[in-house]
């Protein structure tokens, strides 16, 4: 759905790559899938320049969501499809957050079983990586990444 105006190949390109934070945030989760299935492995190489920067820079993942929640959602000059992309990676991305510190600060290891534990693992890698690859698709062709329940929220977010 591109009704606010048409999208150029630069647009497309960074709405797309917005969508490499969540992945990456989603890593921990998928750690038994990546050792019972190397070949995911692959998904980590385009990862890299964001893990540098996250280690490099003090508190990186807080610095880049405010850097792009400022400077890109917020910013009315930038085109309305970048603000929306960005803004639903950010939205998936404090989801994962928020999945992060319930099952690896509050529940901790070893109080659910440890089946249970790598099920629900899988799942939330799973469904973050579906729903990223979706979104990369759908920005590369131009079009909205509908993702129910958090397209709503950045509409509201992003006029």
């Amino acid at each position: 759905m591109a009704w606010r105006g048409s999208t150029d190949a630069k647009d497309r390109i960074f709405a797309a790559l917005v969508y490499l934070i969540p992945l990456y945030s989603a890593i921990p989760f998928g750690t038994d899938l990546f050792q019972q299935f190397p070949f995911l492995r692959v998904i980590l190489i385009p990862l890299q320049p964001l893990a540098l920067i996250y280690g490099l820079i003090p508190f990186g993942n807080l610095v880049v969501f405010f850097v792009l929640f400022l400077a890109v959602v917020r910013n009315e000059k930038i085109p309305h499809f970048i603000r929306f992309n960005t803004m639903q990676a950010i939205l998936v991305d404090i989801a994962l957050s928020l999945l992060s510190v319930l099952f690896f600060r509050i529940i901790g290891p070893g109080i659910l079983p440890s089946l249970i534990t790598v099920t629900i693992f899988n799942v939330i890698f799973t469904v973050v990586l579906a729903a990223c690859i979706y979104s990369i698709v759908q920005s590369a062709m131009g079009r909205y990444a509908e993702i129910p329940a958090i397209s709503e929220a950045v509409y509201t977010q992003v006029p």
